[in-house]
């Protein structure tokens, strides 16, 4: 005959617990989480691990209360014998347990879960202290090279109450090479300077810990106190480096910086022309004039606008053609007017009207549910990632599915008239409009409790809409406000990313706790800045490429080798796949050709990544059926190297009769004029002696032809990192 545990869950027949027993959301969950069984790779899976499934994290105290006790006929658990439930038997090894060993039996936390199951399994109180936060000590800490220690964890309760809960909590490192953590909660500190945040996470709650990894051997105060300043940001970056004992790079030179700012700020090449005049300025104001003028061209609108499409632009095959034309258009001229960017954002979050005609709607025709849009305008534009807490509490955020779905209530009227959808081939036209609801923002329910969600912006109280009234309008007037704490921070911290090659907080789009910004005062200055000017995007990249910091040079020192997120140098980025074809056809002087775009049009300019181009795939912009936001990748692969060296139709235009190399190889310029223009053309740069001594030998070279000479250069120049890099 059976035993009795075996069959009924424990709870139902267990003695009462005592005062001094442990309980499971306080004591048993802790543990669960802190050894990994309900991560998201053992137990904690969308189907669960061999027929046992826990909340993610323990984010549903209930649902894994009853898969422990109740589930499976209630073997996991055995009060008259706590030793043999299979809860322990698992986990401490004694039967084959997938997992591995997690709890020793000669372990407190093997000790914890029997005495729990052995008192019943009981539940913890409703009126238990509620734990209400966890510090992390020391808070903050410089520490030498290769230094450990360790951190201690403290929970604290409604009742006052505290406890040491360091065994049980679960530790990570930002930056493992500056500082690493152990399971234990030793930080060890790494070989190089910089630093890095380890969080602590106990429960639902979290804490961080500040690292500071100095370099050895202080430089005198007075070296940073003679650094120039053009703006605050200055100021701020050297502040920073004073802290690490590092040292910036020397200032670019014109020609590097000439460059620069052509490509960050309009996306193009300088013409040869224009970097002689340059080089031959000698106003001490002329990088200050030259990024005014560069503001000031229309090409700006066109690179910047093609940013956003990249996180805007919808799958053409969804929602039609013309409607993908509707937003491409709507953004171009919203940078051509430069539209407050608070306005902007307005726009795009309360969106009405015709897909045909109003632009920024084209977003809610291919984003369509509730629970789509709330991640993807709290990414864009307010830099936090809600997607985690759509299933679960966000385990390293304060982000739960109350936030997600309060947020997401914002949408719960968005109404549709028209054809919907129908891919492949989606060319009707819709209206996006206000629905009829409810007062509350629509019926946008918990996916739990089932409870209609109020909307609620992120760290705030419900709102009362009127059923009148559009609740994306409040959520555009919350999100826009100069109080918030989210959204200037995420617009400037993007754009200092887009210019300075890593953002401030990185990723651009992940602003959090557990990922602080490397420079806080900069990130608070420059948003407070962004505000005070209005919203201007014009002004906020003004100031950063007429900051000093903006014109370091790449190259390192024996103080900065190692630093890669405080700006000590400038870093240098691969340009984007449109701006490198069009590089491509200034330098050859042969126009790429683009379907559905008249000639001469540029790969800037094109609409949709529709327009068939193996050089843009090659060089990563972003599949048209991605979904939005879809941010490209900025790696370097050995099929864009095999592209530069292998493409006929790069060949084409090298050795088109009617291009750059065949016009100067005709004309009557020397063998070293000819370097000299190919050479600014490309680099942007006048060659140095043994480059152009290198080059005219080529053209001297018995044999080759003035042309085959200038066609070779020509290639050999565009397949570098000098070209493909912004330097």
């Amino acid at each position: 005959m059976p035993r009795l545990g075996l069959l009924l869950p424990a709870a139902l027949f267990a003695a009462p617990a005592s005062a001094a027993a442990p309980t499971f959301e306080r004591d048993v969950q802790p543990v669960l989480t802190r050894f990994g069984c309900n991560a998201g790779a053992c137990h904690g899976k969308a189907r669960g691990q061999n027929g046992f499934q826990l909340s993610l994290l323990a984010f549903d105290n209930d649902a894994d209360y009853q898969a422990i006790t109740a589930e499976a006929r209630g073997r996991r658990v055995f009060p008259a014998s706590p030793d043999h439930s299979l809860l322990l038997l698992k986990a401490s090894g004694r039967v084959p347990h997938g997992g591995g060993k997690k709890l020793p039996a000669d372990g407190p936390d093997y000790r914890t879960v029997r005495d729990w199951i052995a008192a019943g399994s009981p539940r913890t109180p409703a009126d238990a202290p509620k734990l209400l936060r966890i510090t992390v000590s020391p808070a903050a800490r410089v520490s030498a090279f290769r230094e450990s220690y360790r951190l201690a964890v403290t929970a604290h309760y409604s009742d006052g109450s505290t406890a040491d809960v360091t065994r049980l909590a679960a530790f990570s490192s930002s930056e493992s090479v500056y500082a690493a953590v152990s399971p234990e909660g030793v930080v060890t500190a790494g070989p190089i300077p910089g630093e890095a945040a380890v969080m602590a996470r106990f429960a639902e709650k979290f804490a961080v810990s500040a690292v500071l990894v100095p370099l050895t051997g202080a430089p005198p105060a007075e070296v940073y106190d003679k650094l120039p300043r053009a703006n605050f940001v200055d100021g701020l970056v050297w502040a920073k480096l004073r802290k690490l004992n590092l040292l910036p790079s020397e200032p670019a030179g014109d020609a590097t910086f000439h460059r620069r700012a052509f490509l960050d700020v309009i996306g193009r090449l300088p013409t040869p022309d224009e970097t002689r005049a340059f080089l031959a300025d000698a106003d001490p104001k002329k990088r200050e004039k030259l990024v005014d003028r560069l503001l000031d061209r229309p090409e700006y609108a066109d690179f910047w606008a093609s940013k956003w499409a990249d996180l805007l632009r919808p799958n053409p095959y969804r929602v039609g053609m013309k409607a993908t034309y509707a937003l491409d258009q709507w953004l171009r001229e919203s940078f051509r007017r430069n539209t407050r960017w608070d306005a902007f954002a307005r726009e795009v979050i309360a969106a009405r009207g015709s897909t045909f005609t109003a632009g920024a709607a084209v977003v809610f025709r291919d984003r369509r549910e509730p629970d789509e849009l709330a991640p993807l305008v709290s990414q864009l534009f307010l830099g936090v990632r809600l997607d985690c807490a759509k299933c679960h509490h966000h385990p390293f955020e304060v982000w739960g599915q109350d936030d997600f779905y309060g947020f997401a209530a914002f949408f719960g009227r968005v109404g549709r008239k028209g054809t919907g959808l129908s891919p492949p081939i989606s060319g009707g036209e819709e209206f996006i409009h206000l629905a009829a609801g409810a007062g509350r923002g629509g019926a946008v329910k918990h996916p739990v409790t089932g409870r209609e969600m109020a909307p609620t912006p992120l760290l705030g109280r419900p709102i009362e809409v009127r059923p009148e009234t559009d609740p994306r309008a409040a959520l555009a007037a919350w999100a826009t406000a100069p109080d918030n704490p989210f959204f200037s921070r995420a617009t400037v911290n993007r754009v200092w990313a887009d210019l300075m090659g890593r953002g401030i907080v990185d990723p651009v789009d992940d602003l959090r706790a557990t990922n602080p910004p490397s420079n806080p005062e900069l990130l608070d200055a420059l948003a407070a800045d962004f505000v005070k000017n209005g919203y201007d995007l014009k002004k906020l990249i003004r100031t950063i490429t007429t900051s000093r910091v903006y014109a370091l040079s790449t190259t390192p020192n024996d103080r900065n080798a190692g630093d890669g997120r405080n700006y000590s140098r400038h870093y240098r980025q691969r340009l984007r796949a449109e701006v490198l074809l069009d590089m491509v056809s200034d330098v050859t002087g042969v126009a790429e050709k683009f379907e559905g775009m008249p000639p001469g049009s540029r790969a800037v300019e094109v609409w949709t990544a529709r327009a068939q181009s193996v050089f843009l795939d090659s060089f990563g912009r972003p599949d048209p059926n991605q979904d939005p936001p879809c941010e490209r990748a900025a790696d370097t692969t050995v099929v864009q190297a095999l592209h530069l060296m292998n493409s006929p139709n790069l060949h084409r235009k090298v050795t088109d009769d009617a291009g750059r190399a065949a016009g100067l190889a005709n004309g009557s310029k020397s063998a070293a004029e000819v370097a000299e223009e190919l050479y600014l053309l490309a680099y942007c740069r006048p060659p140095t002696a043994e480059e152009r001594a290198a080059a005219v030998k080529r053209f001297e070279k018995p044999g080759a032809t003035r042309r085959q000479a200038a066609e070779d250069l020509m290639w050999a120049l565009i397949n570098t990192p000098e070209f493909v890099f912004n330097d």
